[in-house]
């Protein structure tokens, strides 16, 4: 029978991956714990080891490039301890809603709320943190403020009218719009200390920025958009949340849904590192969900992948968080370190093999109007 080294390193030959190789994809093992501890955990595993030093990896991207292409993890049978925790996970998302109000609020707060001395080093000049996009611009905050720009196309923004922004963030899309459509901008957010920036920022501007749950507005607007929250809503909360914005749009109006989308349903065991470590209660929607929920009160008027291009937005995260690191590192240990480049690289490298992608999802409720012309 194998062990459990000679398991893992055949198997990670199939994705061209050798242990203690010389290539940047090539993984450098420290501890031989490593081995069983992937047999049992796989993803969950993998993460936690790297960030207690166990491993090493001169460019995490590729490797997870090498990984995805030839499907390792298929190879991978689940241990007895992973197929417990499906079922645990699987149930427990069916029957407890992890995104409540309540739980909604705690979970932002343990993501948004760690640092502004983090994100203004890591993200740029725009605040944003979500996917840019890249197709005419050099550098990030072009490539941001270009996506700021193409989601106003596509709301057909004009000025006067009235957003309501669902997940504002650091208010970056917020003050975009204000100031460069002549638009008056509610944005909401559970975040503290993005509450405090964004309303900093947008100062002197036709901008508010509230700290609720998407479920607590109130008012109607001509325009709504969501920039990175469906990821945190949660399948039991898909048909709540487009209540929310059928209650919330005016007739006539045009909302638009910028979010990471799977092609399959929510899978709790593989994204067992990431809700542990940095997006608690988070489930990513597939196309087939947001539909279901949906189709009731909105029709879809256009989908846009740009999921390539957040590829190139999480390695200039990457760049900015190792080149600025050094000025906050007072602040958070040398675990914090691994695993939030751990987080950025693996990311980078799942939306380079279109493991997940990246939807913009311009919507209207099936009622009479001019015909939808969308913009890329």
């Amino acid at each position: 029978m194998k062990n459990s080294e000679t398991i893992i390193t055949d198997v990670l030959k199939l994705g061209d991956i050798k242990i203690n190789g010389s290539r940047p994809w090539d993984m450098t093992v420290h501890d031989k714990r490593l081995y069983s501890r992937l047999l049992s955990d796989r993803e969950l595993g993998l993460g936690e080891s790297y960030m207690d030093g166990w491993w090493d990896c001169p460019a995490i991207d590729h490797m997870v490039e090498h990984i995805y292409s030839a499907n390792v993890p298929a190879q991978l049978k689940p241990s007895p301890s992973m197929i417990l925790a499906g079922i645990g996970s699987k149930i427990s998302s069916k029957v407890a809603n992890h995104q409540s109000v309540t739980k909604a609020k705690k979970n932002a707060q343990s993501h948004y709320d760690i640092g502004n001395d983090l994100y203004t080093r890591m993200l740029g000049k725009t605040m944003a943190y979500t996917c840019a996009y890249w197709k005419d611009a050099k550098n990030l905050d072009d490539a941001q403020n270009a996506k700021f720009d193409l989601i106003c196309r596509k709301l057909q923004l004009k000025k006067g009218m009235t957003v309501l922004e669902l997940g504002c963030g650091w208010a970056g899309f917020a003050e975009f719009a204000a100031r460069n459509y002549g638009v008056s901008v509610t944005g909401v957010t559970p975040a503290v200390e993005q509450v405090k920036f964004g309303r900093a920022r947008t100062k002197g501007l036709n901008v508010k920025i509230l700290q609720k749950d998407y479920r607590e507005v109130t008012g109607t607007f001509d325009r709504v958009v969501s920039i990175g929250i469906m990821e945190h809503i949660g399948v039991k909360n898909h048909e709540t949340f487009f209540k929310v914005c059928d209650e919330r749009l005016k007739p006539g109006g045009l909302m638009l849904h910028h979010t990471i989308g799977d092609n399959y349903p929510h899978d709790p065991v593989a994204m067992r590192w990431t809700n542990k470590y940095i997006f608690p209660g988070g489930m990513i929607p597939s196309l087939d969900e947001i539909v279901l929920a949906s189709r009731s009160r909105f029709v879809i008027e256009d989908v846009h992948n740009i999921g390539p291009d957040y590829d190139k937005t999480l390695m200039a995260w990457h760049k900015n968080f190792v080149k600025t690191y050094p000025e906050i590192s007072d602040n958070y240990d040398e675990r914090f370190k691994r695993m939030w480049e751990y987080y950025l690289l693996t990311c980078a490298g799942t939306f380079r093999v279109h493991g997940v992608q990246l939807w913009q999802i311009v919507m209207r409720r099936p009622e009479a109007g001019p015909v939808y012309r969308s913009v890329r």
